[in-house]
């Protein structure tokens, strides 16, 4: 995209299609940076990573880097991290306890609250006010159950509005805890892929892809997932608003009516689990949500829960991203977790099968678009046979490209606002 051009958002995206320089043109990724990342509700980091008083850890929106701090009041702050005076990053560690940053360069100290301290040799700047040289900050700070999300537009739907349909999904992943919190504590792989940010956004509720790219996985794990993305499959696709779309497995596990079903097990496997969902729920209700299990769901822009794991995308270019993974532990529980760990280093790890087979795709797509013909991405399996649940949501078949359609539909929409 040339510097002085801007883009035809209703021809780059159409019904059912998409053009390819969506996922290549780096004009059109600074916009997205703008439109986006700058502007709409990001997903930074969960609660429990920082559960001390002045823990940090790096966090970005974007590809902008964040420190995400429980300050020396206990408060959750989202600190830019660049000095004022030249840039430079505060802070390279990754993680740790600290109650200031001092910069590497010149040495200005901060708080973690974010104001300056001080600086060395502060006869140089007899008359300046510290108070208008702190830490950047991120504009708005939204908590839900945990989930901290940020947004640099100082103003905007609030979080739960953001969150639409997929608040439901949060609520249901930590409902799978018996104290209904869960936690991120087993620490995080990164990923790093050759390939546009959004070919990950879709392919995360693609339902079509399972039975051919993971099948191998299936095969040798005899795993019973793959039941979830066939022709006959009952599970469904469905767009939950705003851009969030997710594979919906519970009509299958409620199929077979067996708890634990969702996690491959069976609840004598892990009786201490089980003995404590239905001390916090009772035997009824603890019964249905370990039947249904964990959700299927990415939250727009950059959150995705994969049922036992998380990830959270960080896009670097218009032809490069990182995947952040960790396991999702549930607060209390120390045999399920044992196991969640267990099977996140086995299907995302750095020897697991499932995330190396997606990076390949991911990967192919993006030098297949160096061929430029055809000019567009075709997305229209299933179009015909999408409806409404129960509570007004369109859905489709598992295999189907709705979650696709959805993600393109939001972004035309906020990409066209001026």
């Amino acid at each position: 995209m040339d510097g002085g051009f801007k883009p035809k958002w209703d021809e780059l995206i159409q019904p059912g299609r998409v053009h390819g320089s969506l996922y290549y043109d780096q004009g059109i990724f600074k916009e997205e940076v703008e439109k986006i990342w700058f502007r709409t509700w990001v997903y930074i980091g969960h609660e429990s990573e920082v559960p001390q008083k002045n823990d940090f850890v790096t966090k970005s929106i974007g590809p902008m880097p964040v420190l995400m701090v429980r300050d020396m009041k206990g408060e959750i702050q989202l600190l830019l991290n660049r000095c004022p005076h030249r840039g430079n990053a505060v802070c390279v560690q990754e993680r740790g306890n600290r109650a200031r940053f001092t910069c590497p360069y010149h040495s200005w100290t901060f708080a973690n609250t974010g104001e300056l301290i001080n600086y060395a040799f502060p006869e140089g700047y007899k008359g300046t006010d510290k108070s208008q040289l702190g830490l950047g900050k991120v504009t708005r700070i939204a908590n839900y159950r945990g989930f901290i999300f940020g947004s640099m537009a100082p103003e905007g739907p609030t979080i739960e509005e953001h969150l639409a349909g997929a608040k439901r999904c949060i609520d249901q992943l930590c409902d799978n805890s018996p104290t209904g919190e869960i936690e991120i504590t087993a620490g995080f792989l990164k990923h790093r892929t050759r390939a546009n940010w959004k070919f990950i956004l879709e392919n995360e509720c693609d339902g079509y892809h399972p039975a051919f790219v993971h099948s191998s996985i299936f095969s040798v794990s005899d795993s019973a997932i793959g039941d979830l993305y066939g022709d006959n499959a009952v599970a469904v696709t469905r767009d939950l608003g705003n851009g969030h779309t997710e594979v919906d497995p519970r009509p299958e596990f409620r199929r077979r009516d067996k708890p634990m079903s969702w996690f491959g097990t069976t609840p004598e496997r892990l009786p201490d689990y089980v003995a404590q969902m239905n001390e916090a729920y009772g035997a009824d209700r603890a019964r249905q949500i370990m039947i249904d299990g964990t959700p299927h769901t990415m939250i727009f822009p950059n959150l995705f829960i994969a049922e036992i794991q998380i990830f959270v995308i960080e896009p670097v270019s218009a032809s490069e991203s990182i995947q952040h993974s960790t396991a999702i532990q549930f607060k209390g529980a120390p045999d399920i977790n044992r196991r969640l760990r267990q099977q996140t280093m086995g299907s995302v790890g750095p020897a697991g099968f499932l995330l190396a087979d997606d990076t390949e795709m991911y990967e192919r797509n993006q030098r297949g678009l160096e061929i430029r013909e055809p000019e567009y991405l075709f997305l229209k399996r299933g179009e015909h046979r999408e409806r409404r649940d129960e509570d007004g949501y369109r859905i489709g078949h598992s295999t189907d490209d709705l979650p696709s359609r959805a993600i393109w539909e939001h972004y035309r929409e906020v990409m066209e606002d001026k």
